[in-house]
């Protein structure tokens, strides 16, 4: 039994209601600047017209892109969690929309130093956010860091965000075969999605998926989905400088009938029911997987001493 099941084990002996598991979508780049936080933060908000919960972690450390577009500085991020006994209810922030937001900080990094006993508080609080939310966006950090590289292999579904640049295109390579190599990553499991941005034409992000799918195909072998293109926009651009999404801010915009067409697309009835939810216990649990835990004692249901029961 791996230490992700363990894990799962002593969450259901907690006794964690069973509820719906919301669906974890993870948005990522093989470089910085090619509008993945744009990206992340468009679809939360059209996922929201449609009726969806929808909630955003941050987990692109040493950044802060995701409040900045929001216009918002969050009170309290994931770290509060794991260190001042807040809870998770306590840590999201709401933006535009009813969008919600939690920041990673530099808590996610901190979470591998931790004993089981505080990490099952910590995925035990996580499991609330099924509650809360019936779609959780995870915006990770550019490139193929080991921290980047946790959140994929945990995914069931990611969605890659590149653009005609040939250093994106390159580098995007570069991060699927990272992945793919990984020990950890499962192609059975995982589904990978591409979106062209800041394309010309349709033509032209079409071209651009072909190019990247060609190379994947033949020395992967890692089937990828295209969800379709994002054109260069000047009122994104501006949307950005005014704090806040392109979607709220000119709900005409070219690129935004984009990210209508691409939520659409990704909630329609195929494309949901193909993708195995797991919830966030199962997401964090996975990621934890392969680190060393303490011997520390099984916790009460209570939780860790000196940290509120925050469960019920």
């Amino acid at each position: 039994m791996d230490q992700a099941q363990q894990l799962r084990n002593i969450i259901k002996n907690q006794g964690v209601p069973q509820r719906p598991l919301a669906r974890i979508i993870t948005v990522t780049s093989g470089k910085g600047g090619v509008g993945k936080s744009n990206v992340a933060i468009n679809l939360a908000v059209q996922f929201r017209k449609m009726g969806k919960r929808v909630i955003i972690l941050d987990a692109d450390f040493g950044l802060a892109n995701i409040e900045i577009m929001f216009g918002t500085i969050p009170k309290h991020n994931l770290s509060d969690l794991i260190y001042q006994g807040k809870n998770i209810k306590d840590i999201i922030t709401w933006g535009p929309e009813g969008v919600g937001f939690i920041s990673g900080g530099s808590g996610i990094s901190g979470m591998y130093n931790l004993g089981r006993d505080y990490l099952v508080y910590i995925i035990v609080n996580l499991a609330e956010l099924d509650a809360i939310a019936d779609i959780i966006i995870i915006d990770t950090g550019a490139g193929v860091s080991n921290a980047v590289m946790e959140f994929l292999v945990a995914s069931g579904e990611i969605i890659l965000v590149t653009t005609p640049e040939p250093t994106s295109i390159t580098d995007s390579y570069s991060l699927l075969k990272a992945l793919n190599q990984s020990p950890r990553f499962s192609r059975d499991f995982t589904k990978v999605k591409v979106v062209s941005n800041r394309v010309s034409s349709d033509e032209e992000g079409q071209q651009l998926f072909n190019k990247l799918n060609a190379v994947v195909a033949r020395y992967l072998k890692l089937p990828l989905t295209y969800m379709g293109a994002i054109p260069q926009d000047q009122m994104l651009a501006r949307s950005v400088m005014q704090q806040s999404p392109v979607s709220l801010q000119y709900p005409n915009a070219k690129s935004v009938k984009a990210f209508e067409r691409i939520a659409g697309e990704l909630v329609s009835p195929g494309e949901a029911t193909e993708i195995k939810q797991r919830g966030m216990a199962a997401f964090f649990s996975h990621i934890i997987t392969g680190r060393k835990l303490s011997n520390a004692q099984v916790p009460a249901p209570g939780g860790p001493a000196n940290v509120p029961n925050t469960t019920n």
